[in-house]
């Protein structure tokens, strides 16, 4: 059971929920840091989560998001490290986007500072033009793109982030010098997704979810999506299909603070399985068109590493590596 509160009445814990650790975790209601401005996908995904953590009462305690936007996600990360070293308490979605934006803002904290708790699913890249853009086709910008690289303009997040890359890597596929890439970085998919349907940039990157319903109301103009394959149920054709040999899907997952025990540890990574597994998961998944990717502990431990080596020379690659702080 819960320890008392503070008038000594002990909470009722709902019907299904996780029982407490020896210790008594949770003693009370748990925070989901989202480390970017809202709109974007780290808190689009957060908000997703305590919905179900929420209606499911797999917790039993309440759940509340918290946004730490800037610098590609790493201020919500030095906030996890350094204020709640400790307190299992408080957790943080992330994703592929920050391993870039580490590097890239010189971060004094990394992943590693962290304790990875699950990577819960993917999402592929958009290229997307404002509603009235004269591109019609990826083939289109890309003849401007190669005519003249700097006065195409790219919206997207956080610089060294995975929008970023992949303008880097469509430029190097398509013959253009990945430094000459005009760059405009936003804080989140949320801004990005503004100045693109503003006209004030020639195109953007962003997630397949975060721009579908954008998309769908006739705001912006999807070109491609960097699967493999199309999507299922979705017309957009692929940037191969464009003929650039360019796949690329951007993950996320949950960390938890430096110092926490095990018990606790293995307590959060139990309710996120318990979340993965429910119909509500699989329908936010379906309506989002993200894929499930769950991966928890010593296996998501060694794809995170394997996965910042990947970015690190992606962004040597198109001129973007910086040394890791």
């Amino acid at each position: 059971m819960l320890a008392a509160c503070a008038g000594g009445a002990v909470p009722e814990r709902p019907a299904g929920a996780l029982a407490p650790t020896s210790a008594g975790f949770p003693r009370g209601p748990l925070t989901l840091l989202a480390p970017a401005n809202p709109g974007g996908g780290w808190d689009q995904t957060a908000r997703q989560i305590q919905q179900v953590w929420t209606e499911s009462g797999i917790l039993g305690v309440p759940v509340e998001v918290v946004n730490r936007g800037g610098a590609g996600g790493t201020i919500g990360l030095a906030d996890l490290v350094t204020r709640q070293r400790g307190d299992p308490h408080t957790v943080m979605v992330f994703g592929q986007v920050m391993l870039g934006s580490i590097r890239t803002n010189r971060s004094p904290v990394s992943i590693d500072d962290a304790v990875p708790l699950a990577r819960l699913l993917d999402e592929y890249e958009v290229v997307a033009v404002p509603a009235g853009s004269p591109h019609q086709t990826l083939a289109d910008l890309l003849e401007d793109f190669r005519a003249e690289p700097e006065r195409v303009s790219w919206a997207g997040g956080s610089a060294g982030g995975i929008d970023h890359m992949l303008a880097g890597l469509l430029a190097l596929a398509g013959g253009v010098d990945p430094t000459r890439v005009n760059y405009v970085a936003h804080s989140g998919g949320g801004e990005a997704a503004v100045a693109v349907m503003g006209g004030h940039v020639t195109a953007g990157i962003s997630g397949f979810g975060e721009w579908k319903a954008h998309a769908e109301g006739g705001r912006l103009r999807v070109l491609a999506v960097s699967s493999a394959e199309r999507i299922p149920g979705s017309d957009v054709p692929t940037i191969r299909e464009s003929g650039l040999d360019v796949v690329i899907a951007n993950w996320r997952g949950v960390l938890a603070p430096p110092g926490i025990d095990d018990e606790s540890r293995a307590w959060l990574i139990e309710a996120l399985a318990r979340m993965r597994a429910s119909d509500a998961w699989r329908d936010i998944l379906r309506r989002n068109d993200w894929e499930d990717s769950f991966l928890a502990g010593a296996d998501f431990e060694r794809f995170l590493e394997e996965e910042t080596a990947a970015a690190d020379e992606i962004l040597r690659s198109i001129g973007l590596a910086g040394s890791a702080g």
